[in-house]
């Protein structure tokens, strides 16, 4: 009994036993079978990846060949180095040109001349008034004054740049070098020219000469261009060298540059070379407000054109402003259209403001400021009103979050 108990018991755990190796086979099945399905998936995925790269490397290859050789250049680092050559020998060309063409050949066109109307004996001016119209190609704008003392205020208001009127049976020619020294001898020249010829006495005199350290008048000319040119060359360099600036801290370091840049200049040429003597609060004023408006019309161009902003800088400023400003050649010396535009210019408004305070010092007038706080307010607005497209400043900083 108990064998047949044990036997029993033997044979159901080999029955078991069976049971669970069928099992464990059919699950092995199941599971070789899965595994065999899930490989041709996995290769037809594979395929898949493969014919998708397949595909797009095709298309990106395609589409650019198919691009022109234009379009390609244009993608490419030579595009604008190409730009840039084109641009600097056209800027050569035109700056070469302008300079040449304002100052090679003066030439007198229209020269504002007081006459004395109340001279007793105006046979013999008359007659060396139509001399001098024919040497100057009646380039004389005559402006008549009663009285000798009225056309020496207009002279001294710069309205006229020379006053005729008879004396001592002759004529006497005033001329204001300081005014414009080229003007001055022009008619100098012309004047001891026709009064030989015409056999009319005349006597020149220099009622504003030049100081002796700056016997050709061209002082003045260089320290505006001096302003003109390192202002904007300073706004370049925050622009690349402090791109981290914001607007209103580049607007504050233009400030700090203009101001001791200013005194600068005026120290060397006052101070240190003696060339001029200036009235030096005035002068360094003047200096100052010119270098900050150069600045802020760099600035201005900096939102409207980006890294081109220094072509329309030069342009309106060294190849347009100063050749017509007035420092090297008077204006009415200059081509007329020169002549005209360059005083609403900063360079011929920094010219003119500094000829006045240094030989007129009682005769300064209000419109060359106005016409660098002009350009310096609109350069001002545009720049603030287009701030965001400024290159360069700071990220805003965080703002923390409570957890």
């Amino acid at each position: 009994m108990a064998d047949d108990e044990s036997g029993e018991g033997a044979g159901g755990g080999d029955a078991g036993g069976g049971r669970d190796d069928a099992n464990e086979g059919k699950g092995g099945g199941r599971g070789d079978a899965s595994e065999g399905r899930g490989a041709p998936d996995a290769g037809r995925g594979k395929a898949g990846a493969d014919a998708g790269k397949g595909r797009g490397g095709g298309r990106g290859r395609g589409g650019a060949d198919r691009l022109s050789p234009w379009a390609r250049f244009k993608h490419t680092s030579f595009f604008p180095a190409t730009v840039i050559v084109l641009l600097i020998s056209a800027g050569a060309g035109l700056f070469a040109g302008s300079y040449t063409f304002a100052f090679a050949n003066p030439t007198p066109r229209n020269i504002p001349t007081a006459i004395v109307t109340a001279d007793h004996d105006s046979t013999m001016r008359n007659q060396f008034l139509t001399g001098m119209e024919k040497a100057l190609n009646a380039s004389l704008k005559l402006h008549p004054y009663p009285t000798y003392a009225k056309a020496r205020w207009s002279l001294e208001e710069q309205r006229v740049f020379a006053i005729l009127r008879a004396r001592d049976r002759g004529v006497e020619l005033d001329v204001a070098s300081a005014a414009g020294a080229t003007v001055a001898q022009v008619l100098s020249q012309a004047g001891g020219k026709v009064g030989r010829a015409s056999g009319v006495p005349v006597t020149v005199r220099d009622l504003k000469p030049l100081q002796p350290g700056d016997p050709r008048g061209l002082a003045v000319f260089y320290i505006s261009l001096a302003a003109t040119i390192i202002g904007f060359l300073g706004a370049v360099q925050l622009s690349v060298n402090a791109a981290a600036l914001n607007p209103a801290e580049r607007i504050g370091f233009n400030v700090a540059y203009a101001v001791l840049g200013a005194f600068s200049i005026a120290a060397i040429v006052d101070w240190g070379l003696k060339a001029l003597r200036l009235p030096f609060a005035e002068s360094w004023a003047i200096l100052a407000l010119t270098m900050f408006t150069s600045g802020l019309v760099f600035s201005m161009f900096n939102v409207l054109f980006g890294r081109w902003a220094l072509l329309p800088t030069w342009g309106v400023m060294v190849i347009l402003g100063n050749p017509s400003s007035g420092g090297a050649v008077s204006w009415p010396l200059l081509p007329s259209l020169l002549g005209t535009i360059g005083r609403w210019l900063p360079p011929g408004a920094s010219v003119n403001a500094q000829h006045t305070a240094i030989y007129f010092p009682h005769h300064q007038h209000p419109f060359p400021f106005l016409v660098l706080g002009s350009w310096c307010v609109v350069s001002a607005v545009v720049f603030w009103t287009w701030r965001h497209r400024h290159p360069g400043g700071r990220p805003p900083r965080a703002t923390p979050t409570r957890c």
